[in-house]
């Protein structure tokens, strides 16, 4: 019998494809989640569970009945921007819904976690690429509360023996290669499915926020990592775990970056399409480039990003987008049970 793993927010974006990479590790995926941003399309590989971390009864239920090895933990509410307006939404999801789960976690005698933490943690960097060992100085709500869950995360490793790896991911992107599940988000974010949206011709533009920064081509660079790269190396931190690995903090990243201008010129090239562009001042709190030494993990547990090029990211986005219509499919597909 495969073994159970709980994957908190497993019908978002990337803990669907993690489930994905859990189911083909050998490992049963038991998705809990809220489905407040998640989809029942992206839940194919194992069952879903519809439940609150902050409901505590909820999780003790889904402990009970299906006695997951460890946790994927990726729910979280994750809009920068909305961190800063609505903070008390992301202090009392993130930080308190986190404490509930590792209390949980604590009850049913579940020891290992893999946690979705960010690169928000950083704050402004003081040097690129960024190290693990750079100083931690978030800079809105939403890094904060993930830095919180980090020291929590210690701290019941200190006290509980509750191990743990903490995964900083840089800028997550592109889809399942073979096109079963892709990135959906309501409001959407993110730059390459951005781009991809203009160049589809579903919303009029893109908007390039400042074009002066001081990098080969005046746009922000930033390093995108392939989301069936970060599925890999959840699989990856997870085993180590099992295995009696100790607990550990790892960035998430290709190592490069790609600035704003090189991502729409990627998309042109892929589709044969061009893409509309409004270019607009800087906004307040953006670096000029962030990305990451990824060493750590490469070294320690043998993790390879396979996506290094920016083209080959983005085709997986473009195909993915060119068949999904964003708040469509979800109407058409049911997840099996």
């Amino acid at each position: 019998m495969a073994t159970n793993i709980l994957v908190t927010g497993g019908a978002g974006y990337i803990g669907s494809h993690t489930c994905k990479a859990l189911k083909a590790a050998g490992f049963t995926p038991i998705t809990f989640d809220n489905m407040v941003y998640g989809h029942d399309w992206a839940v194919k590989w194992g069952p879903l569970v519809r439940g609150d971390i902050l409901h505590r009864g909820e999780l003790d239920e889904v402990f009970a009945e299906y006695k997951p090895a460890a946790v994927l933990h990726f729910a979280a509410f994750a809009y920068v921007g909305e961190s800063v307006t609505d903070p008390e939404k992301y202090y009392r999801n993130n930080v308190a819904g986190s404490l509930s789960l590792l209390s949980a976690m604590r009850k049913a005698g579940c020891r290992h976690i893999v946690f979705s933490s960010t690169c928000a943690t950083y704050g402004a960097p003081e040097r690129v690429p960024l190290t693990e060992d750079h100083p931690t100085r978030p800079m809105s709500p939403y890094g904060t509360t993930k830095l919180m869950i980090e020291q929590m995360l210690k701290d019941f490793d200190a006290a509980y023996g509750m191990t743990y790896t903490a995964l900083r991911y840089f800028n997550a992107a592109g889809a399942d290669p073979d096109g079963e599940i892709g990135e959906d988000h309501d409001p959407e974010t993110h730059l390459i499915p951005l781009v991809v949206a203009a160049g589809l011709g579903r919303i009029p533009q893109v908007q390039i926020f400042g074009t002066d920064y001081p990098t080969p081509d005046g746009t922000a660079v930033r390093d995108y990592i392939h989301v069936t790269d970060l599925a890999d190396a959840h699989i990856l931190a997870l085993r180590r775990l099992l295995d009696g690995g100790k607990s550990a903090t790892y960035n998430l990243g290709t190592g490069t970056g790609n600035s704003v201008r090189e991502v729409i010129k990627a998309v042109e090239k892929v589709s044969g399409r061009p893409v509309p562009v409004v270019e607009g001042p800087r906004r307040a709190g953006d670096s000029p480039g962030l990305y990451a030494d990824s060493g750590a993990i490469i070294r320690e547990l043998g993790w390879t990003p396979r996506y290094m090029d920016i083209e080959a990211v983005v085709d997986t986005a473009w195909k993915w987008h060119l068949g999904h219509e964003p708040g469509k499919l979800s109407c058409k597909i049911s997840a099996p049970r």
